[in-house]
């Protein structure tokens, strides 16, 4: 498949992780400018995988862009807001990837 069409949705899965990070910085929409950095990443967020989509299958697509924002928001939270995760939380994490890694080694339905 066209590594442009992977490059997108990567692009897209980053822009929705930081316009989901700055959702939690934008205190409600109380702070102006991480509000607006997320509005402007979710837009980019859906353009870019608008273009994913002339490729891949819209399941697909989004099985691996929710899969991996889960993953790497999770991260985040861990990492940047101190949130915890249990260990029921990261078994769960554990399996969503897995499930990624099984979709996109084994699926057929990688391409139009």
């Amino acid at each position: 498949m066209n590594p442009v069409t992977w490059a997108a949705l990567g692009g897209a899965i980053l822009c929705e992780v930081v316009g989901t990070s700055l959702l939690q910085a934008s205190n409600q929409f109380s702070k102006p400018l991480p509000t607006i950095g997320m509005a402007i990443c979710y837009g980019l967020a859906f353009y870019l995988l608008s273009h994913a989509l002339k490729t891949i299958p819209v399941g697909l697509a989004y099985a691996i862009w929710s899969g991996l924002g889960v993953v790497l928001i999770s991260v985040i939270g861990l990492v940047v807001f101190k949130q915890r995760l249990d260990l029921p939380a990261v078994l769960g994490l554990v399996m969503i990837v897995s499930g990624v890694i099984v979709i996109n080694l084994f699926s057929k339905s990688s391409v139009h």
